[in-house]
C-alpha cells in the first residue's frame, strides 16, 4: 500500500538522522508524525506537538530530502519560534524562521527539497536578525506550515495552501485531551483538521519543554562527537542564560551613577553634629555609534532612546561619536543632563569598520569617561590595549570581543 510506503520512507529517514546526525535525530524522535489532509498542509507542518505530512508531497521526496524536511520542523520546535515571534507580522516571521533554519541544515549536509527558503546573506543569522531585513514587498512563503501561531490563517501568510480554519473542523476539547495523550506516540492516523493555534499557556510550556529537549540532544550529540559547526555554535548560543540587554545596560550605568552620602564636615552655620548627606556628582558617559553600514537607522534610534530614559534616571553628561573607518565629521555632540538625547541626522559613514579611532580621540581630548557605550556588529579592528576606564560593547549579531564587557542587543 502507498500509505505503507510512505511511512516506511518516513521510518528510513528517521533511523538515518539518529545514526548519522544524533543532535537532530533525537529531536526529530520527539515529534510523533502524523499523515494530514493537503488542504491544509501541502507539504509538511508542525504544531510544537507533531510533524504532519502530506504523504503525496513525501512520496515524491528522496530519502535525503525527507530526512530535511523532518529535522527542519524539529529545529522550529527546537528554536522555539512558536514562543518568539512577539509584534513581528507572522508572514515576514515564518519567512525569517525559514532563512534562519535552512542555512544550518545545508551546512550540516542536509539536501532541501526544491521550494525551500535559502539566502546565503542570512546564515549565521537567527530569526529576530532577519526579520527586519526582509522587504516588505517579499510574499514569498514557507515550504512547510508553521501551524502553531495564534494566527494561522492563509492571511497570515503561512505555508503554501489554502488553510481551512473554520469552528467547524477544530478538534473538541475530548479530541485535545486525547492527542495530548498520544504525544508521545509516532501514531500513523489521519489528521483530517488543522490543529488550533497554541493558547500562551500551551506556548510557555513547550518552549520550556524544547529547551530540556533542546540541551538533552545537544549534551547526548557531543558525548559520541557529532556536534560541531554551525550547529554547535547555534546551541552554545541558545543555551547561554541571557538577560534582556536593556536590563543589563540598566544595571551597568545605574552602577556608575556616582550618588553617595557624604561624611563632610558641615559648614559652622549647620551646627557642630556631623550628619551624613547625599552628594550627586554628574556621570561622564561617551556613546560611540558604528555608522559602518552595518547598523540600521531604526535601530541606532531606538538604541538612543534606551540611552536617553537611563539618562533621565541620573545626572549624566552624555558625548556622543560616529565611527566607521574614521571619526564622522561634526563629532562630538554633546547632551547636558537637562537635555534630550537625539540622533543628529547629519551623521556621515557607510564604510569600513575601525574602533580606534574612537579611542584615539577619548586620549587626544584628555578625557576619562565613567563608562564608554560602543554600538556595533563587532565586525572591525579593535585596538590591541584596552583602555583604563569601562567600556560596554552593545553588539547586533554573534562576533566576539577582545576585552572589555560584551551585551547582547539581538
Amino acid at each position: 500500500m502507498a500509505s505503507d510506503r510512505i511511512e516506511t520512507k518516513l521510518a528510513a529517514a528517521r533511523t538515518k538522522l539518529i545514526l548519522d546526525k544524533p543532535f537532530l535525530g533525537a529531536l526529530v524522535m520527539r515529534l510523533p508524525m502524523r499523515e494530514a489532509n493537503p488542504d491544509w498542509c501541502p507539504a509538511t507542518a508542525t504544531d510544537a506537538r507533531k510533524f504532519y505530512y502530506n504523504p503525496d508531497f513525501i512520496d515524491q521526496l528522496s530519502l535525503d530530502e525527507t530526512q530535511f524536511m523532518l529535522a527542519h520542523e524539529a529545529l522550529h520546535c527546537a528554536l522555539s519560534h512558536f514562543a518568539r515571534r512577539q509584534h513581528r507580522g507572522k508572514p515576514h516571521w515564518d519567512m525569517a524562521c525559514d532563512y534562519a533554519i535552512n542555512p544550518l541544515l545545508l551546512e550540516d549536509g542536509l539536501k532541501p527539497p526544491p521550494g525551500s527558503l535559502f539566502l546565503p546573506q542570512f546564515k549565521g543569522m537567527t530569526a529576530e536578525e532577519i526579520y527586519p531585513c526582509l522587504d516588505e514587498k517579499n510574499d514569498q512563503t514557507p515550504l512547510d506550515n508553521h501551524v502553531y501561531d495564534q494566527d494561522n490563517t492563509r492571511g497570515s501568510g503561512s505555508g503554501k495552501a489554502e488553510k481551512k480554519t473554520s469552528s467547524k473542523n477544530q478538534p473538541t476539547e475530548t479530541e485535545n485531551k486525547g492527542e495530548e495523550n498520544d504525544n508521545q506516540q509516532s501514531g500513523s492516523g489521519s489528521a483530517s483538521s488543522q490543529p488550533p493555534p497554541l493558547s500562551p499557556d500551551e506556548a510557555e510550556t513547550l518552549n520550556i519543554q524544547w529547551q530540556q529537549r533542546l540541551a538533552g540532544a545537544a549534551q547526548q550529540a557531543m558525548q559520541v562527537g557529532k556536534l560541531d559547526g554551525a550547529m554547535a555554535r547555534m546551541v552554545d548560543h541558545l543555551l547561554q542564560p541571557q538577560l534582556p540587554w536593556r536590563l543589563l545596560l540598566a544595571r551597568y550605568m545605574t552602577a556608575i551613577a556616582r550618588d553617595d552620602f557624604s561624611y563632610m564636615r558641615p559648614s559652622r552655620r549647620e551646627g557642630d553634629f556631623m550628619l551624613p548627606s547625599l552628594r550627586s556628582n554628574q556621570v561622564e558617559l561617551l556613546v560611540a555609534l558604528d555608522s559602518s553600514g552595518s547598523i540600521h537607522d531604526h535601530e541606532m534610534a531606538e538604541f538612543l532612546s534606551e540611552i536617553n530614559a537611563l539618562k533621565g534616571q541620573m545626572r549624566a553628561r552624555v558625548t556622543l561619536l560616529a565611527c566607521d573607518s574614521a571619526i564622522a565629521e561634526g563629532t562630538p555632540w554633546v547632551y547636558e543632563a537637562w537635555e534630550e538625547f537625539q540622533l543628529p541626522t547629519n551623521i556621515t559613514g557607510g564604510g569600513g569598520t575601525r574602533f580606534e579611532p574612537v579611542f584615539e580621540w577619548v586620549t587626544q581630548q584628555g578625557m576619562r569617561p565613567d563608562l564608554l557605550l560602543y554600538f556595533t556588529d563587532a565586525e572591525g579592528v579593535f585596538p590591541r590595549q584596552e583602555p583604563h576606564y569601562p567600556v560596554i560593547w552593545l553588539v547586533k549579531g554573534k562576533q566576539k570581543t577582545p576585552w572589555g564587557q560584551r551585551i547582547q542587543l539581538n
